[in-house]
């Protein structure tokens, strides 16, 4: 039995999740329509002004105008509350943050395997031709990784 099964639907759920805008607006929409009608229904107040406090606790604004006095709409507030800045803000900021780093001469994959097959052919025919000048080609270098200078100061200190 895979106990990270679970986990591993949850997260494939959520980068479902945050790959969709359409989602995303979505899912933000129906959790004010569904804390407004559920804060409605604990503080008894009118479905505007629970709409209302829904979209400021959903955006962490807090007016204090109208505020939870029930457990009920005290939870609701907290679940909101979380939901939206753990979750839902962050996915939404990332979606768009991520199509606007975009880097458009970035090479894509198929152009980087055409390119290492164009580097290998052309290594063939420059050993071909050393051979045939009776030239010992070198070795091809490999590159050192570079450390990142948080990974050398680990080192110095362990």
């Amino acid at each position: 039995m895979d106990l990270l099964l679970p986990f591993r639907w949850i997260y494939r759920g959520l980068v479902w999740f945050a790959n969709s805008p359409r989602t995303l607006i979505t899912s933000y929409l129906l959790m004010i329509v569904v804390a407004g009608v559920l804060y409605s229904h604990f503080e008894h107040k009118s479905a505007p002004d629970s709409v209302w406090w829904a979209v400021v606790t959903a955006s962490t604004v807090g007016y204090g105008d109208i505020s939870p006095t029930t457990f009920g709409g005290r939870l609701l507030a907290a679940l909101l509350i979380s939901t939206m800045v753990l979750l839902v803000i962050p996915l939404i900021t990332a979606h768009f943050a991520s199509r606007l780093i975009v880097d458009d001469d970035a090479f894509e994959h198929a152009e980087q395997e055409e390119l290492k097959a164009d580097v290998r052919r052309l290594r063939v025919l420059v050993e071909e031709m050393a051979a045939r000048q009776g030239i010992v080609p070198p070795e091809p270098v490999r590159p050192v990784p570079e450390v990142a200078p948080s990974d050398r100061r680990r080192r110095r200190r362990g």
